[in-house]
């Protein structure tokens, strides 16, 4: 009988194809660059823990990876009979194996046992952790454990974080036990299904379905879409949400072609993504656009920023997940057609928030509109920073008040059957300014590439050139979303840019 990891059973749970996908085909997996983010996350999260749970550091880590796992089975028996926290004690039973986050040394009835918790990088507790700690606990009890309790420790996402590298207050504690101790026979069961599927010499023949991404994204997508005979144009390019009707038809029908679709469950956005995705035509009513947006006189202004979030503070006064703006870009357009270009970066390393919200004011003037695109996303930003400086408060907020959104406009008034049913502005722009391509700029071309370099230019192992080559790279992308959003602005108003 195959010993299967925690990680493999919640595979299971998720799709029995992933399970036997994980156990015969590995190779074919496939994790996109945000499910290697969270990894990280996950493991730097992992770190502070240690630091929370054992601050005089008196605990022990075992690590499968460098002492192979029996040793490591081995080693946790040793450590079970010290007084001191273990880190990725692990533990194998009845055809599965584990290795819990963090084990507590705790007394009961006089004699030594011990209090189990499992670390999430989230921010509050997910049915699939519940499954996740029930694994855990049956593992580690089933193995001879003295295990007395279970919780699930996540992110506090209004933690204030004081500086000078003190985490205490990040993870805030949730007790699992009762449920986790009552699913014993439920786990035993999962092990005993996926087992069954783990030792098939046959690939399950499942679908794909809402199963690939819930509850995460799953690395053997693109090998299972393989399998599948793909839609010319597939549903997924009609705009959400989905109303209960469209629901009801696809669960009944099974429909996968944008064309099957019957007309009268679709709202008008959907009606108007397939009636030009099947005609081929493109619709821009673009008197409409101009009409809308003739109230904004020049001088104007075309705003973008690049924000970071860690899931770890790294900054006195912030937050776990808190969006910190790094960058932005700003095009002035001038009553006389004349652009200029005034942007902010801060590769430093230090707190960029006040530096930023300062630059803006100045770079932003007095008065005219201010053209975004998605304005929920700077609003907030702006009235974050107005928060955190109440003495520039006045002045940010004024900006806000000067905000309009292009986004509203592109989707009431324009439409290209390449959008594939999305009005973000990297599926707008092709289609209005085909002269202006983000896959032409060199190393960062969208938002998640922008976090990562700005990432890498932060850390200490960047030489010097790289991080004047990131630079660059940061900079060119912010200017083009201002860009486009001044191409954007010139195609609905009708305006002539001068070259």
């Amino acid at each position: 009988m195959r010993t299967l990891s925690k990680s493999k059973l919640l595979a299971f749970r998720q799709c029995p194809k992933r399970l036997w996908l994980e156990v015969h085909q590995p190779a074919l997996r496939e994790d996109s660059a945000a499910t290697q983010a969270s990894f990280a996350t996950g493991h730097k999260v992992g770190d502070i823990a240690q630091q929370i749970y054992d601050p005089k550091g008196e605990g022990a880590l075992i690590d499968p990876r460098v002492e192979g796992f029996e040793e490591a089975f081995a080693r946790t028996q040793v450590l079970l009979r010290s007084a001191f926290p273990i880190f990725e004690a692990g533990y194998k039973a009845e055809g599965a194996l584990a290795f819990a986050d963090v084990m507590l040394p705790v007394k009961q009835g006089g004699k030594n046992a011990w209090r189990m918790v499992e670390v999430k990088s989230s921010t509050s507790v997910k049915s699939y952790h519940r499954e996740d700690a029930a694994v855990q606990a049956f593992v580690a009890r089933a193995s001879g454990v003295a295990l007395t309790a279970i919780a699930l420790a996540h992110i506090d996402s209004q933690w204030v974080y004081p500086g000078g590298g003190d985490y205490r207050g990040l993870l805030v504690e949730n007790d699992l036990t009762e449920e986790s101790f009552a699913r014993a026979d439920e786990v035993r069961e999962w092990i005993a299904q996926a087992q069954r599927v783990a030792i098939s010499k046959k690939e399950p023949q499942v679908a794909t379905g809402l199963q690939c991404n819930d509850p995460y994204a799953c690395g053997f997508l693109a090998h299972c879409q393989s399998q599948e005979p793909q839609a010319e144009q597939p549903l997924h390019w009609l705009p959400g949400p989905f109303g209960a009707a469209l629901k009801k038809h696809v669960a009944q029908t099974g429909v996968t072609e944008l064309r099957d679709v019957p007309d009268a469950v679709l709202n008008d956005r959907q009606l108007k993504v397939k009636t030009h995705t099947l005609s081929g035509a493109v619709y821009f009513n673009q008197p409409a656009a101009a009409q809308q947006l003739s109230a904004y006189k020049l001088p104007a202004y075309f705003m973008d920023f690049e924000t970071i979030q860690f899931a770890v503070p790294i900054w006195k006064g912030t937050r776990p997940y808190q969006q910190i703006p790094f960058q932005f870009s700003v095009h002035r357009l001038s009553r006389t057609g004349k652009l200029e270009h005034r942007e902010f970066l801060d590769l430093s390393g230090d707190d960029p928030t006040r530096a930023f919200a300062q630059a803006l004011i100045a770079a932003c003037g007095e008065r005219g509109p201010i053209f975004v695109y998605n304005a929920g996303f700077e609003k907030k930003r702006i009235s974050d920073l107005a928060e955190f400086f109440p003495d520039l408060a006045k002045a940010l907020l004024s900006l806000n008040e000067r905000v309009v959104d292009l986004l509203p406009i592109a989707r009431e008034h324009f439409y290209h059957p390449d959008q594939h049913g999305s009005w973000s502005i990297k599926a707008v722009l092709p289609a209005i300014c085909p002269d202006l391509k983000y896959a032409d700029l060199d190393g960062v071309q969208d938002g998640g590439a922008a976090m990562d370099a700005y990432l890498e230019a932060l850390s200490s192992q960047t030489t010097a050139a790289r991080k004047a080559e990131i630079e660059q790279q940061l900079l060119a992308y912010c200017a083009l979303d201002t860009r486009a959003l001044v191409r954007l602005w010139a195609a609905f108003t009708g305006n002539t840019l001068k070259s």
